[in-house]
């Protein structure tokens, strides 16, 4: 399989895994509150985790690689966990998704302001698509609550795309050398810890999944979230960076809703023509983005 193949190959699996994040995320609050999905997310795929640092834990320099550990934990796990399962206890899980396509537009934008990335216009011309689209999905609104409900929950996603964008870009700059799993085991040993002490110290988890008659189901499928969602795929996303670049693998989002809307409709969750119509124009922009004959982007991934 030659690198433009498997480029796209691990594109549209990591989509797949992370459009159905949404669902799970949903099914996990059905026994906890928001805070509580987050941190056993994070504490769930940290200590999934452990046996790869006992192999893993001398494979670089710390104190060096430290800057470049810490944005890809802190942004491009920790607080993206909290800010998605907070805005679900408003809006749809489908329309959390779909909102998530922001990441691209974001990446680019913290590439040129922080990381010194160039932006051809092609890329600028695929970020502005998806920025119409994704701005749509806001204006058009979720049937399920109010118009001022729905932007100050969504805003909530969108911060979250920022994250990821500073993470997605971090990533690149500072841990382009390091093995994807060493990166992933150490960024994860750093927020594991930070998460188990907060779920432990300050949320009712325990009393929470011994309560409620949903408590085991939704635990079980917050342990495929953080195992399948978080850790493993962390691992596989790392690797596309490094192999296809930043912009190119950060369009993933723009396939991820195509999953979270199936499992919204899938759980009875109303999706309108209209936020259809504006994923089409999403996708469009990944089309734009990966276009051009001679950007960086494409050279990398047709290598």
């Amino acid at each position: 399989m030659n690198k433009k193949v498997l480029s796209w190959f691990i594109l549209i699996v990591l989509s797949l895994v992370w459009g159905s994040s949404f669902i799970l995320m949903k099914q996990g609050l059905k026994a906890y509150t928001s805070d509580e999905v987050a941190a056993l997310r994070i504490t769930i795929a940290s200590i999934f985790m452990l046996p790869f640092l006992i192999k893993h834990y001398n494979q670089l320099n710390l104190l060096k690689n430290l800057k470049g550990l810490i944005l890809m934990g802190v942004f491009g796990n920790l607080i993206p966990a909290f800010l998605f399962t907070k805005a679900e206890t408003q809006i749809s899980s489908s329309l959390t998704g779909m909102l998530n396509a922001l990441t691209p537009m974001f990446t680019v934008i913290i590439g040129v302001l922080f990381f010194s990335q160039k932006l051809n216009r092609f890329q600028l011309m695929g970020v502005l698509v998806g920025f119409l689209g994704a701005i749509a999905l806001v204006t058009l609104g979720d049937d399920e609550n109010d118009q001022t409900t729905n932007i100050m929950y969504s805003l909530l996603v969108a911060l979250a795309t920022i994250c990821y964008a500073i993470s997605v870009n971090g990533i690149g700059v500072y841990l382009s050398n390091i093995n994807s799993i060493t990166a992933t085991v150490w960024s994860f040993s750093i927020i594991g810890p930070i998460a188990a002490i907060y779920l432990f110290g300050f949320t009712d988890v325990v009393a929470h999944t011994q309560a409620s008659p949903q408590g085991l189901k939704s635990l079980g499928f917050i342990c495929i979230l953080a195992i399948f969602g978080s850790a493993l795929s962390v691992i596989v996303y790392n690797s596309l960076i490094k192999m296809a670049g930043t912009v190119f693998a950060a369009s993933c989002t723009y396939l991820i809703p195509v999953a979270a809307i199936a499992w919204g409709l899938y759980d009875g969750e109303t999706v309108t023509f209209f936020q259809i119509l504006a994923i089409f124009i999403i996708i469009g922009g990944i089309w734009i983005i990966n276009a051009a004959p001679n950007t960086e982007t494409d050279k990398d991934v047709m290598s």
